[in-house]
């Protein structure tokens, strides 16, 4: 049996992205706040309550990912506490998806009686709203864990909103379209719904240790049997613990009976193939051929 221990090259600068992020986010939430009052923007307010459903839900997942990043495993977690940064993604997507539920409730009463707003103000917050949700989004693109890729798409859909909210100011100021705010707010709203059911079902794909989309089981059962002295590969499992960082075990079947320093040798070069595969931590077990082995 082989077991191989991977520590992460990148232990803790998930945590400090979010960290970052968490900032933006929160500052800019004040300053929506204030900022929609004045304009009597509802597209503005609509975001500035999805901001600040962001806001909490970015400093959770910055304190699952420095969970996830920093403590290593025990008798209890066994793997370590990469299931936690999955567990901050899970319980984001759901605050969004209740924000956006509550944005579109009071915004499509107003699309046929929409109120005055202050267009200029509007085109300002938004032009300020794309800068700041930008630089978020540009801090946390090398993100590789699933909090962090839900966190990016959350400010990412915040970078469009603003950039449809800019549009739409323009529209109000040149052709009066005074419904263009409370319905940019509805078309916000759905548009977050639709990402977030998305997000949802990857990550309860995870839970249920489905294979992830970046793996092909045959592209590593043929890579392994590529070593000479490995003629089969079964019971072949992969799942992933957050997204990115994925384990595999598997029954290796051998041509002959090897001595125990020729079998680490076998088993490095397997885990160096498995490495270029995207397999994090691996489980070899090995048999002879035509061994009965128990659980196939």
């Amino acid at each position: 049996m082989g077991h191989h221990h991977h520590h992460n090259a990148e232990h803790g600068h998930g945590s400090k992205n979010l960290k970052v992020a968490f900032f933006l986010n929160l500052s800019f939430t004040i300053v929506e706040v204030i900022g929609g009052l004045i304009t009597g923007s509802l597209a503005i307010l609509s975001d500035a309550l999805h901001d600040f459903g962001d806001s909490l839900s970015i400093g959770m997942s910055w304190y699952f990912q420095h969970l996830s990043d920093n403590k290593d495993s025990n008798e209890k977690f066994t793997y370590g506490y990469k299931r936690y940064s999955l567990l901050g993604a899970i319980i984001n997507a759901a605050i969004l998806l209740v924000g956006s539920v509550v944005i579109i409730s009071q915004a499509a009463p107003q699309i046929m009686n929409p109120g005055e707003v202050d267009e200029k103000g509007m085109l300002i917050i938004a032009i300020f709203g794309v800068i700041v949700n930008g630089a978020a989004v540009f801090r946390l693109k090398e993100g590789k864990s699933m909090n962090e890729k839900v966190i990016r798409l959350h400010l990412l859909e915040d970078v469009l909103g603003w950039i449809a909210v800019l549009l739409g100011s323009l529209l109000i100021m040149y052709l009066d379209w005074q419904f263009i705010d409370p319905l940019l707010s509805v078309g916000i709203g759905v548009f977050i719904i639709y990402n977030v059911i998305k997000n949802l079902k990857q990550s309860f794909s995870i839970i249920l240790q489905t294979t992830p989309q970046d793996v092909d089981i045959p592209a590593i059962q043929e890579g392994l049997r590529s070593i000479p002295e490995i003629i089969d590969v079964h019971d072949c499992h992969v799942w992933s613990m957050d997204g990115s960082y994925h384990v595999l075990s598997a029954h290796v079947v051998l041509d002959k009976v090897y001595s125990l320093r020729e079998l680490t040798d076998i088993k490095s070069r397997s885990k160096l193939l498995l490495a270029d595969l995207n397999i994090k931590h691996s489980t070899l077990e090995f048999e002879e051929e035509g061994e009965d082995c128990e659980g196939c």
